[in-house]
């Protein structure tokens, strides 16, 4: 069986075992409360977003003038998604993102891996939670730099873990409205960087297959390290599939004990060749006796 098997057979065998059980959820518990936070959206202010330069021009320039003409506004994550505490004194959650920090790490070693989609089966695995803090954890290192994209438009929900505003963000750049460094927000975090999703819209699909979402990798990923994104669940709708077309690697998010193996398999299938990297295991009941908590493909520890 291969690794990628194993991780969903994994979570198939835990959510069998918590039929009709009242365990207790392990650390990442928070995950699933996201979706019930205050949802910030307003817009960035305006005196903030002049003087910006456009897309074009922006193109030459290095990161650290890039980031100068960033918008920096407030970000207020709530408790429930604090994962990484502002004395940098992390704890065990934020050491299994630093855990799959480094399986990244050494997977970029031997292969080309700077543009990664964040996906999942079907709504509410934890996809957006392991976005935003496998971002959050790239950017402790002081040496790397993090552009976090939220691409799932349908139900956009990065802004809300961050306590950062929505818009204006990736919707009102595929759709010409503004430009990318209207769109972008400067983090706490001086090297992590943020495009939330944007105004509402009615045609998410049609924004991402046009040359302005091919064209907007192609000018930010020489200016990160990494650019991390988050999509929408890949069986409901084919949004991911179009991203995973124009990035490097898919990271495929299973929710232990409640994702069935025919699902997740059916949703795995969609990304085999796809460079598909691996899967994430997300909330493993503690006491489960798993040594590792990142399983499949070459993040395993098996």
């Amino acid at each position: 069986m291969s690794r990628i098997h194993e991780a969903l057979k994994k979570a198939a065998q835990e959510r069998s075992a918590r039929v009709g059980a009242n365990n207790q959820t392990d650390i990442f518990d928070v995950a699933v409360d996201v979706k019930r936070t205050p949802d910030k959206t307003e817009e960035l202010p305006e005196q903030e977003s002049k003087g910006v330069i456009t897309a074009e021009e922006a193109a030459p320039h290095s990161f650290e003038e890039l980031i100068k003409c960033c918008p920096r506004p407030s970000w207020e994550p709530t408790e429930q998604n604090r994962v990484f505490q502002d004395t940098g004194d992390d704890g065990p959650a934020a050491e299994r993102f630093h855990t799959l920090r480094s399986r990244l790490s050494q997977i970029a070693a031997v292969r080309p891996l700077r543009q990664v989609v964040v996906t999942s089966s079907v709504p509410a695995e934890g996809k957006t939670f392991i976005a935003a803090n496998l971002a959050k954890s790239i950017a402790r290192q002081p040496d790397k730099r993090v552009l976090l994209i939220d691409g799932d438009m349908r139900a956009s929900r990065l802004h809300r873990v961050l306590g950062a505003p929505q818009k204006p963000g990736l919707s009102d750049y595929l759709g010409g409205e503004l430009d990318l460094l209207k769109v972008m927000q400067r983090g706490p975090e001086g090297n992590l960087c943020f495009i939330p999703g944007g105004s509402n819209i009615a045609n998410p699909s049609d924004l991402l297959l046009n040359e302005r979402m091919k064209k907007l990798l192609e000018l930010v990923t020489p200016m990160f390290d990494w650019v991390i994104l988050d999509s929408p669940p890949a069986l409901p709708v084919h949004d991911a599939s179009m991203l995973a077309d124009l990035c490097d690697g898919v990271l495929f998010v299973v929710r232990a004990g409640a994702t069935s193996y025919e699902i997740a398999e059916k949703a795995v299938a969609e990304f085999r060749q796809k460079n598909l990297i691996g899967v994430v295991l997300n909330r493993i009941q503690s006491g489960e006796g798993y040594d590792g908590y990142y399983y499949g493909g070459e993040l395993t520890n098996k």
